[in-house]
């Protein structure tokens, strides 16, 4: 049985290919969580008229999803750091997927919201597990760009997503786009169970008789410690809310303002969107480049990144519809999930490595709640009562929002980084240590 203290953890080991595969893995699967969410977003024109659906029960459908992640993403996180990662990521997969075909099966909004619900519980820690995978088998330099890289995942999933949905939709009915979507992910989860496992890092605390186990509540108290971890969970989630807000109200946007019909509409929204997962490997990309030099970059970088999406698309619906607003949409989008990447590389190493995927489930919980179940919800109700193309020219000021506290977090992470470097180091230790168990 080895010990290792918080704020140190065993150095990634040298697989390259191997490495580079578990990424295959994780992005590829990230990719139909992310179809599986957004593509009821195409479908939302034909429920509108099959069903009589507002414009806030629509939102609804992708605003569940949210919640639900939101609610079971800590829970699950903390099966995953406690017992398997790679078995938990893998079950994962099969729950939302098998939610996604069924949705096909519903015969009223209802039941798809139900539905939707399991799909959203399937999803719920998968974002943190695998991110947390990911950052045991990449050293700490490359780690921004690598879960950067990931996280753009889920922007090129919600382009596929509406793709697939309005494109299969249009020709074979709505039920054929949730088929499409769904089952290949049951495939994909089979793979998971053959990665190799790594062995699971347990808390403990010092006591009388040699150690205990660290209760949920001291978990919590450590992940919660850092103020500039609180400014990173704040910042994303608003940035978040913005993205969640584009992500499922653009295809009705080009619908009803440009008056493009549904497939057409899709494909545009999708070109933002694109633009938006593209970003999210350049800009973790460039931050990691400019943090080898200054750490405070990790939240400054971010910081640049939402104050360029709120000026781009505050100007952009500001203006009428047209290629020079169309262009401002594309060039805002490119920041929307920029900021990805940098903040789990930050929380990352703030936080002890047996509560990583918790903490990044945290994460989850504050962008799926405030971020995309809020965004889709809000923007939906604002619709009603103020038209589509208002209710999108309000959602920048989140993205400002957002940049106040990237920078308040700036202000304390190299501090708080440096602090927890020389606690691990002091002696006595400090109270929190890893205990893993591998074989002699």
């Amino acid at each position: 049985m080895k010990h290792v203290e918080a704020g140190t953890e065993p150095t990634p080991p040298v697989r390259t290919a191997y490495s580079f595969y578990v990424f295959f893995l994780c992005f590829t699967l990230m990719l139909l969580d992310y179809m599986a969410r957004q593509v009821v977003v195409s479908m939302f024109p034909v429920f509108k008229a099959e069903w009589g659906l507002s414009d806030a029960r629509l939102g609804a459908l992708v605003s569940v999803v949210s919640l639900s992640v939101g609610v079971l993403s800590v829970p699950l996180a903390l099966v995953a750091d406690r017992y398997s990662r790679v078995k938990s990521i893998a079950v994962m997969a099969i729950v939302w997927s098998a939610a996604t075909a069924a949705s096909a099966l519903a015969r009223s909004y209802e039941q798809l919201l139900i539905a939707r619900f399991l799909v959203g519980a399937g999803e719920a820690a998968y974002g943190a597990a695998a991110a947390s995978l990911l950052a045991s088998v990449f050293p700490v330099r490359q780690r921004s760009a690598v879960i950067g890289s990931f996280m753009s995942a889920a922007l090129f999933g919600s382009v596929l997503g509406v793709i697939a949905g309005g494109a299969v939709g249009a020709r074979y009915g709505w039920q054929a786009g949730f088929w499409v979507v769904g089952l290949p992910g049951l495939v994909l989860a089979a793979l998971f169970f053959f990665l190799r496992d790594y062995p699971t890092v347990a808390l403990s605390v010092p006591a009388r008789e040699g150690s205990r186990r660290l209760t949920f509540v001291e978990g919590m108290a450590e992940m919660f410690r850092s103020r500039s971890m609180l400014a990173a969970y704040a910042a994303n989630g608003l940035l978040v809310f913005v993205t969640g807000t584009m992500t499922a109200w653009l295809p009705s946007y080009f619908n009803r303002v440009y008056g493009l019909p549904i497939q057409a509409a899709s494909i545009r929204a999708a070109g933002a969107i694109l633009a938006a997962g593209i970003g999210s490997s350049v800009c973790g990309f460039l931050v990691d480049r400019v943090a080898r030099r200054s750490r405070r970059a990790l939240f400054l970088g971010p910081a640049v990144i939402a104050t360029s999406v709120a000026l781009l698309l505050g100007a952009a619906f500001n203006v009428g519809p047209g290629p020079l607003q169309y262009a401002l949409i594309v060039a805002g989008s490119i920041g929307l999930a920029g900021t990805q990447g940098p903040m789990c590389s930050a929380i990352a190493s703030l936080v002890h490595p047996g509560l990583r995927a918790t903490s990044l489930a945290t994460l989850a919980v504050v962008q799926n709640v405030v971020g995309l179940a809020a965004g889709g919800l809000i923007t939906g109700i604002l619709s009603d009562h103020l038209g589509i193309a208002r209710a999108l020219a309000v959602v920048p000021v989140f993205a400002l929002a957002s940049a106040v506290f990237f920078v308040l977090g700036a202000r304390r992470y190299e501090q708080e980084v440096d602090a927890s470097a020389a606690q691990a180091r002091a002696e006595p230790a400090r109270p929190v240590t890893l205990v893993v168990q591998t074989a002699d």
